[in-house]
C-alpha cells in the first residue's frame, strides 16, 4: 500500500508525508545525511569557511503581515558570507510576503503551515483564522481561511531541522514565482553552512500542496459516494486532501529549486521534495528542479495536474511518481539520477485498488530520462527503470529514455484492466532484457513489448544514444520521427523533435538551475547545487 505516515511536531498539527510507492517495492533510499540542527560535521566533510564569501548579514528580520511576524534567529555562516536568519512561525495566518532582501535567509523552523485546512467543500464565505488562536484548530474548519504566502524571486527558504517542511492547506495558497535569473531556492541548513557534497540528501522535509480535486485510495470517506478523502496516518490533526474540484488552485510556483529533501522518517516513510495532493488544472507549476530527494523527485497523489520543464537530478528513489487517481500531464523533463542510487525513473500505479475510478492516467511529452552508462542495478526496487502497474494508463510521446546497462520498462498487470501503455516517437536503449512482465501470466516480457511497440508509431528500443552535453539531443536523436503531442493533450506544445532538449541552441534549463557533477546546466545559473548563489 502507497505509504503515508506522520511524524509528530509542533505546530498546527503532528504530521508528515510519506512518499514512497508501493510497500513492496518501495526504496528505502540510503540514509542520506539527515542531521537535525546542531549537526556534528560529517567524517570527512568539506570545513564552511565562515566570513570569507561576500554576504553579510541585514541588520534585522523585515516586518510581515501575518500578526506572529518573523522571528530573529540570529546569523549563520558559510562559505558564501554571513546572512540573517529570519524564522516564519508555525501558522501563516493572513496574506504574507516573504521578501528578497540582501542578507537574509528564511527558515522553516519545523513543520509551517500556510493557513488551515478548509476541508473537502469550499465555503461561500471565508472565515479569517482567529488571531488569538496559537495553532490550527483540532478540526477542520467549516470556511477556508484564504492566505496566500507570497515567495519573491530570488528568496531563499531553508529547513532548520531535518524535521521542517511546509504544508499549504486546502483553502489557502502559495506564489512562489521566480525567475530565471533569481530562482527560489528551498534548500538545508547544510547547504547554507557548505557542508553539502554531491551525495548529500535527505537534510530536512520539502513542500506539500493539499487540494480539492479527486483522489482514490480513501482513508476517509468513499469514491463511490463522491466523498473520497486521503490523510496521513498517526497524527492527532492529519492533514487531509481530496474533493470533487479538478480545477482545483493551489496557487503558483515557477523558477524554483527543491534541494536536499526527503526527510526518512521510518522504513518506507519518507517526505520528498515537492509533493502534489489533489491539487487541480488551476495550479501552476513549471520550471521546477528537484535535486537530490532522498525519496521521489516529486510524487503526485490524485489531482489533475499540469507541469511543463520539470527537472529531476538524483532522485534515491523515483524521478516521477504518480499515483492513486491522479490524471497528469508532464512536458519537457529531464530525469536523471546518480550512478548506483536511486530507483525508478517512472513509477506508475494506483495503490493496487484496481476497481477504484478515475484510473491514474500520466502523459509524459518530450522527455529524457537517464541512468548513467557506467551504473548497473540503478533501478533498484523497481526492476527496471520504468514500472507501470496497477489501475494506470501511461502515454508516451516523444520520449528519450537511455538506460544501458539496465531493464528498461516493467509493467506490473493486476486487475481486472491492468495498467496500459501507449509509446509514440519514444526510443529506448538498455541492457539485454529490456522487458519484464509480472503480475498475471498475461503480463510477460514479449506481451509488454507488444504493448510498447517498438517497430510501431516511430519507436524503438535499440537505440544508441548520441546525446551531448548529458542531455542534448545529438544526430540520432534528431533522425527520430517526431509526433505532435497535441494529439494527447491540449496542454502540450506541438514540437516536432523528441527528448527534452532539441539542440544546443534549445537552452530552457538554463540560467535558474544548479549544477552538479550528474548534470551540468551551464555558467551563469545559480551555480553549484552545494553552494549558494550571493546576489
Amino acid at each position: 500500500m502507497k505509504k503515508i505516515s506522520g511524524l509528530l511536531m509542533v505546530g498546527c498539527s503532528a504530521l508528515a508525508l510519506a512518499g514512497c510507492g508501493p510497500s513492496d517495492i518501495a526504496s528505502p533510499g540510503t540514509g542520506g545525511d539527515v542531521i537535525i540542527t546542531p549537526a556534528p560535521s560529517p567524517s570527512p566533510s568539506p570545513t564552511p569557511t565562515p566570513d570569507t564569501g561576500t554576504v553579510t548579514p541585514a541588520t534585522g528580520c523585515p516586518t510581515i503581515a501575518d500578526p506572529q511576524g518573523l522571528t530573529d534567529a540570529g546569523t549563520i555562516s558559510g562559505p558564501t558570507g554571513t546572512w540573517r536568519v529570519c524564522s516564519l512561525p508555525n501558522v501563516i495566518r493572513t496574506s504574507t510576503t516573504l521578501p528578497k532582501l540582501a542578507g537574509v535567509l528564511y527558515q522553516l523552523p519545523g513543520r509551517v503551515d500556510v493557513g488551515c485546512d478548509g476541508g473537502f467543500t469550499a465555503p461561500s464565505t471565508a472565515a479569517p483564522y482567529a488571531t488569538s488562536t496559537v495553532g490550527c484548530p483540532s478540526a477542520s474548519l467549516t470556511a477556508d481561511t484564504n492566505v496566500t504566502l507570497t515567495i519573491e524571486p530570488g528568496v531563499i527558504v531553508f529547513g532548520g531541522t531535518g524535521q521542517s517542511w511546509l504544508a499549504v492547506n486546502r483553502g489557502n495558497r502559495i506564489n512562489a514565482t521566480g525567475t530565471a535569473t533569481a530562482p527560489i531556492i528551498f534548500t538545508s541548513r547544510d547547504n547554507i553552512l557548505g557542508l553539502n557534497s554531491d551525495s548529500s540528501q535527505g537534510q530536512w522535509g520539502g513542500v506539500v500542496l493539499m487540494g480539492r480535486a479527486p483522489v482514490t485510495d480513501c482513508t476517509t470517506g468513499t469514491v463511490a459516494a463522491g466523498t473520497c478523502e486521503r490523510q496521513t496516518e498517526g497524527s492527532p490533526n492529519p492533514a487531509r486532501f481530496g474533493g470533487a474540484d479538478t480545477a482545483y488552485n493551489a496557487g503558483t510556483m515557477k523558477y524554483f529549486q527543491i534541494r536536499f529533501s526527503g526527510f526518512i522518517l521510518g522504513s518506507n516513510v519518507e517526505l520528498q521534495s515537492l509533493t502534489g495532493e489533489a491539487i487541480g488544472t488551476g495550479t501552476t507549476i513549471d520550471h521546477f528542479q528537484s535535486f537530490n530527494s532522498s525519496d521521489d523527485g516529486s510524487e503526485w497523489f490524485g489531482g489533475n495536474v499540469n507541469m511543463k520543464y520539470y527537472i529531476a537530478i538524483g532522485a534515491d528513489d523515483d524521478s516521477l511518481d504518480v499515483d492513486t487517481g491522479a490524471q497528469m500531464n508532464v512536458q519537457y523533463a529531464i530525469l536523471a539520477q546518480r550512478s548506483g542510487m536511486g530507483d525508478a525513473l517512472m513509477e506508475i500505479d494506483s495503490n493496487g485498488n484496481e476497481s477504484d475510478s478515475p484510473r491514474t492516467k500520466l502523459a509524459v511529452a518530450n522527455f529524457t530520462a537517464l541512468q548513467p552508462a557506467a551504473s548497473s542495478n540503478n533501478e533498484g526496487n523497481d526492476q527496471a527503470s520504468i514500472l507501470l502497474r496497477g489501475n494506470s494508463d501511461t502515454t508516451w510521446v516523444n520520449g528519450l529514455i537511455v538506460t544501458p546497462n539496465n531493464e528498461c520498462l516493467r509493467m506490473n498487470g493486476t486487475g481486472t484492466t491492468p495498467a496500459t501503455l501507449t509509446a509514440s516517437s519514444t526510443v529506448m536503449q538498455c541492457n539485454g532484457t529490456k522487458y519484464i512482465g509480472s503480475g498475471s501470466s498475461t503480463y510477460t516480457a514479449s506481451f509488454v513489448q507488444s504493448l510498447f511497440a517498438p517497430t510501431a508509431r516511430n519507436n524503438s528500443d535499440s537505440f544508441t544514444s548520441t546525446l551531448t552535453s548529458t542531455f542534448v539531443n545529438g544526430a540520432n536523436e534528431s533522425a527520430v520521427v517526431a509526433t505532435d503531442p497535441k494529439t494527447v493533450s491540449s496542454f502540450f506544445d506541438t514540437t516536432t523533435w523528441i527528448g527534452a532538449v532539441r539542440n544546443a541552441a534549445d537552452t530552457w534549463y538554463a540560467s535558474w538551475t544548479c549544477n552538479s557533477a550528474t548534470a551540468n546546466f551551464g555558467t551563469g545559473n545559480s551555480g553549484n547545487c552545494t553552494s549558494l548563489p550571493t546576489t
